[in-house]
């Protein structure tokens, strides 16, 4: 396919070439992949700058996306593509070969790290997804820093640089320009644009930002970061959101609201709920409004069908490919269970990709977690289910974006399973206003809680 670009998809090249360290913020279906590919190719080939690019990226968009760019356009076929993925062995048969691009998912960038720091042979880094280098704290974080170094040349993709707060954008800056717009140190970044939020004691819960921090930090980023929404550059089709309602019945409530508050009282009576708390005692809550319980054993217990009818519905009434987001073990062993007939596929593969958008799959289940960054999945399907919504804005974003992207011919339709009654409405209601921060999350739980005890 001959690649004609936008105007926009040509200064974000234009970009990346004239500067060492660029942050290309695009929204969902922009082509992130090909304007940074095109790039690369002219660094290598034409400008003679960069000898080897390495590519951190989310596992699947490793396997699939970097590769299956290179394949889909007549520009970029004689770019050579390396996987360093799967065993140790393969991955180190991959960096011994002779390529122009290595994909390394990004849970290996402390194998990498510690394995060929001595030896290093990438002038070029692409950080898939910037996002997943936004905690400091994390071993993947400190590794890269390590080496950041040793790169000439670094470019930074997401849609959503701060889907959590203001809070994420240092360590993901950091990586771009190693602490020069946004203070060396978390902790100086911090006592300059935030102040304590929650405390217990000396303990912060959460930090909120001074007045005028998000103007000050944006002009500070501004030279080195290219922010787009798709709805300023595309013409998208239209997107149809609906919520479907999924009634229980009054025994089926009742087991709910009886767990519900199980779980609710396992929180501390503190006025501060911790987040690592919170998070745990929302997923339970979510679980429940899914249709089961686990055991002391593990095992799932099933207690209602009601979204498992509903998703039945949707299925035959639609007659087309369907997409299903899961986001427990449970509902991924139920769906598999219930729509047998339909010979159901979990996406895993770069086979999976290739047969749902090949239409040789009627009914397609992922978690959001597994298909959030880069992957197209817009051409065997429109329509998405939700069979239980996730508290992260970013993957609700993310994944409704595999089919809602450029490329996509049809109005997209997304229905939500929205049990009445249950913690569903409180997460949906986050999603729609776009705050699924840890502050918000906590709030909703405590307002739960104090529910519970009227």
């Amino acid at each position: 396919m001959k690649f004609v670009p936008y105007d926009y998809q040509r200064r974000a090249i234009e970009k990346i070439i004239s500067q060492p360290s660029v942050g290309l913020f695009l929204e969902m279906g922009l082509g992130k992949s090909v304007i940074t590919l095109t790039a690369i190719k002219q660094l290598i080939y034409d400008e003679l700058d960069v000898t080897r690019v390495l590519v951190i990226a989310p596992l699947m968009v490793a396997k699939d996306t970097w590769s299956r760019e290179c394949d889909k356009w007549d520009h970029l076929k004689d770019l050579r593509v390396a996987k360093i993925l799967g065993s140790a062995a393969k991955r180190k048969a991959a960096i011994a070969e002779d390529a122009d691009i290595y994909v390394i998912n990004r849970e290996n960038v402390v194998w990498l790290v510690d394995n060929y720091r001595g030896m290093w042979k990438w002038d070029m880094l692409v950080v898939d997804e910037l996002t997943s280098f936004k905690n400091p704290a994390a071993a993947r974080f400190r590794a890269l820093k390590k080496v950041r170094p040793k790169f000439r040349r670094i470019v930074g993709l997401t849609g959503s640089p701060d889907p959590n707060g203001l809070m994420d954008l240092w360590a993901e800056i950091f990586v771009l320009d190693g602490g020069e717009r946004l203070e060396r140190t978390v902790t100086r970044f911090r006592q300059l644009y935030f102040r304590p939020g929650r405390t217990n004691g000396h303990v912060v819960y959460d930090w909120t930002p001074v007045e005028g921090a998000e103007a000050a930090i944006t002009h500070k980023i501004s030279d080195i970061t290219i922010s787009m929404l798709s709805a300023d550059y595309l013409e998208l089709p239209d997107r149809i959101d609906r919520d479907v309602r999924v009634t229980l019945t009054d025994d089926e409530r009742a087991v709910y609201k009886k767990l519900e508050r199980e779980h609710l009282l396992e929180l501390s009576e503190d006025t501060a709920i911790s987040a690592a708390n919170a998070a745990a005692v929302m997923g339970k809550l979510l679980q429940l409004s899914g249709g089961a319980v686990y055991d002391d054993n593990g095992g799932a217990v099933e207690f209602h069908r009601e979204k498992l009818d509903t998703l039945a519905e949707i299925i035959e009434a639609s007659s087309e490919p369907v997409l299903i987001f899961y986001g427990y073990r449970h509902e991924r062993a139920r769906i598999l269970k219930a729509f047998s007939k339909y010979e159901p596929r979990e996406l895993k593969t770069e086979t999976d990709i290739k047969d749902w958008n090949d239409g040789r799959i009627r009914v397609l289940i992922a978690h959001p977690a597994s298909v959030g960054y880069g992957l197209n999945l817009q051409d065997g399907g429109h329509i998405i289910v939700w069979y239980s919504l996730p508290w992260s804005l970013d993957q609700y974003q993310q994944a409704n974006a595999r089919l809602y992207r450029q490329g996509q011919k049809r109005p997209v339709i997304i229905h939500r399973l929205i049990a009445t009654g249950t913690v569903d409405e409180r997460v949906a209601d986050s999603l729609d206003r776009k705050d699924t921060s840890q502050a918000a999350l906590m709030t909703a739980l405590k307002d739960l809680r104090e529910e519970v005890n009227q």
